[in-house]
């Protein structure tokens, strides 16, 4: 029962590569002795011995530059001594032995340009079912002309139509790939999430249009180091859109922030006042999840203060089903210390019942998080803390589970010499 688990993701662990000798005992008999004497002639002496398994068949997930850097590593496990070997021999016969095998795959990740043999696509179209069941795409960096890579990509497309993920990583593509990710991602029926990490593309060449065609059944978008395009405006039509995912993006999202969604992350990128309240408003009462992760190099004149400002204190009130929280920002400067006080007295006590989850681990709230601790009624069920190093903290904390009696579990960023200045064992349960 366990070897079928065990062998799914072979490549993608942390493994020593001597398991790739197994695959070998699959081979049929004409590639065995071809293998062989190409092996022996790079000084590689390997037994293909009898296995309990064909293992090649229970593979579901195809990581392929994990899979050249496991055969390069048994490559040099095995040479004796140090000589040129070409490595893409071994890929090739493994990839083909894989798709005859009867394999299912589930998730594809491809990555640096493959150099594989016609004979790979011919064994594809013939064995039709190792493509037929994957809903997981995923592509890494991928450079040159990788053409082959674009040619799997199409005859992905016209083999499967369940691919629920896709994720792109690094967008420096040629043409041919751009073509190739429309067509894959039009032909799809149910795409669930769309996952980008660029650094910083101007022009997206049509890839992020396509997703209209994914408008019913698209839930969550990650965009990772990307500047706003009005491509990106075509999400607005999404109609069971829930989750947006914006990190270390240097342009604004404004016009991109017109709909409704359950769960919103924004880290390290620029957005101002006026777009959090738009989708505030819109979200309101949809919105669970909240993550804002802001510094001042991402902020205009017009964020400035945000996380206590009147107007963000009041956005939070009417968010009336925020079940997590994470909220870290840099200093405030300009508004006085006794002001900021009042704000955050005014953050605590206004803080949805629903909330189980609160990420406070910025630094400079530090001085203040007895403060909130102490003026917190939600019943909350993990908080997150920056540091726990000072006794006004620690019996905020005994306090609030005496009071609340909900929370169970405290993580503390930086914790220092925490003996030496807190002694609550026992007290916070």
């Amino acid at each position: 029962m366990a070897v079928p688990i065990l062998w799914q993701d072979p490549f993608s662990s942390d493994r020593r590569p001597l398991f790739i000798s197994k695959y070998f005992s699959s081979l049929g008999e004409d590639e065995k002795f071809i293998l062989k004497e190409y092996l022996e002639k790079h000084g590689i002496n390997e037994e293909f011995s009898n296995t309990l398994f064909d293992y090649a068949r229970f593979l579901k997930v195809l990581d392929i530059p994990h899979l050249e850097y496991k055969v390069r590593k048994w490559i040099t496990f095995k040479l004796i001594e140090s000589k040129l070997f070409d490595d893409n021999h071994i890929i090739n016969l493994l990839f083909k032995l894989f798709i005859e095998s009867g394999a299912t795959l589930h998730k594809l990740v491809l990555g640096q340009p493959l150099e594989l043999k016609p004979e790979i696509f011919y064994t594809l179209e013939e064995n039709k079912q190792f493509f037929s069941r994957i809903q997981h795409l995923s592509l890494d960096i991928l450079y040159g002309n990788d053409f082959e890579s674009a040619t799997l990509l199409r005859v992905l497309a016209e083999i499967t139509t369940k691919i629920n993920t896709i994720e792109l990583c690094y967008f420096d593509y040629k043409p041919h790939l751009f073509h190739a990710l429309i067509y894959i991602i039009k032909s799809q029926e149910q795409l669930r999430l769309f996952s980008l990490v660029g650094d910083y593309p101007k022009e997206f060449y049509g890839v992020i249009s396509a997703l209209e065609s994914q408008k019913n059944s698209l839930q969550e978008v990650i965009l990772d180091s990307c500047d706003f395009n009005a491509e990106f405006e075509v999400l607005n039509k999404c109609k069971n859109f829930k989750t947006l995912r914006i990190r270390y993006c240097a342009k604004k999202f404004s016009k991109l922030l017109d709909f409704k969604v359950s769960t919103l992350e924004v880290v390290e990128s620029e957005i101002d006042t006026q777009s959090m309240a738009l989708i505030f408003e819109k979200s309101g009462k949809l919105l669970q999840r909240l993550k804002l992760e802001l510094n001042d190099e991402y902020r205009d004149e017009s964020i400035q203060g945000i996380e206590f400002s009147t107007q963000f204190v009041e956005l939070i009130r009417n968010l009336q089903k925020l079940q997590f929280l994470t909220l870290w920002c840099e200093e405030v400067d300009d508004i006085p210390e006794e002001v900021l006080k009042i704000r955050i007295i005014q953050f605590s006590e206004i803080l949805p019942l629903t909330l189980k989850y609160l990420d406070l681990g910025d630094s400079w709230l530090e001085p203040y998080t007895d403060i909130l601790i102490n003026h917190c009624n939600v019943p909350l069920k993990k908080m997150l803390i920056d540091r726990l190093e000072n006794e006004r903290i620690s019996k905020a904390l005994v306090e609030f589970c005496k009071r609340n009696k909900t929370l169970n579990y405290v993580g503390v960023g930086r914790y220092y010499a925490l003996d030496d200045y807190i002694n609550i064992s026992g007290n916070l349960c």
